[in-house]
């Protein structure tokens, strides 16, 4: 097997750079869901605002692998954080088929690259799927926001919803991917990304 192919310490490092990033970039959006209105709409923040390091991160990645630590790293902190398993799941998932999709490009396809961080965006579903499986258990961990917080996010929060959050986390992580390559188009140049 090829040396150039495997990941190396500096890969790691950028790894680690990159998804302390992200999970910093998270926290802050997150902290917009005590507002019981701003909850679905951490589906469209997150991949938006996080598409600009997330692309940065994309000129980096050249090896298969690296795009699935990232978002194993990611859903292990949110799994930490309080968010449940289900994101540390849905990171091995949908990191190792954005990097399936990103290494079928070569790691020089721009298209690939955008369909590749729309995908791994799929993750963020994982935040809310304790709401939809276990809606009294979720709601029971959130009575410390008060009865208000709890009804009002709890009408907002419909089965309807799934699907809304679904595709807005990847349709929002395809435009923050457009909008990480708008900011950083230099660097795409020099990555050789077209």
């Amino acid at each position: 097997m090829n040396n150039d192919n495997k990941i190396k310490g500096k890969d790691l490092i950028n790894i680690g750079i990159y998804a302390a990033i992200y999970c910093v970039i998270m926290t802050c959006i997150a902290m917009l869901g005590y507002i019981p209105i701003m909850m679905p709409l951490l589906a469209v923040f997150c991949p938006l605002i996080g598409g600009i390091p997330m692309m940065l991160f994309y000129t980096k990645t050249k090896k298969f692998g690296m795009i699935t630590i990232m978002s194993v790293i990611i859903g292990i902190y949110l799994w930490v954080t309080g968010m449940g398993i289900y994101p540390a799941i849905f990171g091995v998932v949908f990191g190792f088929l954005a990097d399936l999709v990103a290494k079928s490009g070569g790691y020089k396809s721009f298209a690939k690259t955008v369909l590749s961080y729309g995908v791994m965006c799929l993750m963020i579903f994982g935040n809310y799927l304790p709401l939809f499986i276990d809606r009294e258990g979720y709601f029971a961990s959130r009575e410390k926001f008060g009865q208000e917080y709890v009804d009002t996010l709890g009408g907002i929060m419909q089965n309807w919803m799934i699907p809304v959050l679904i595709i807005a986390s990847f349709v929002f992580g395809v435009l923050g991917a457009l909008l990480g390559k708008a900011l950083l188009k230099k660097h795409f140049i020099k990555a050789g990304i077209v």
